[in-house]
């Protein structure tokens, strides 16, 4: 993990972001504190969604939309 000072990170984020990209955590300091932590994402990771995926996964009963009893008083 490499600290670097916001100044520099300034300078070169695009290079920093590419680093974290491919797998390196960068830490970005400002006064020697740390104030933020570039790392890759797994948001990329994600699979693509693909419509009707989960068909025959849900179930819905015939009185789904029956008046509950609980709010007779109010209907």
């Amino acid at each position: 993990m490499q600290q670097i000072d916001i100044k520099q990170a300034k300078v070169h984020l695009g290079d920093f972001i590419e680093r974290a990209i491919n797998g390196e955590d960068i830490i970005i300091t400002k006064e020697n504190e740390p104030i933020l932590m570039l790392s890759s994402s797994q948001f990329s990771q994600l699979k693509k969604r693909v419509a009707g995926s989960a068909k025959g996964m849900i179930t819905i009963l015939d009185d789904f939309d029956k008046p509950l009893d609980d709010f007779k008083d109010y209907l």
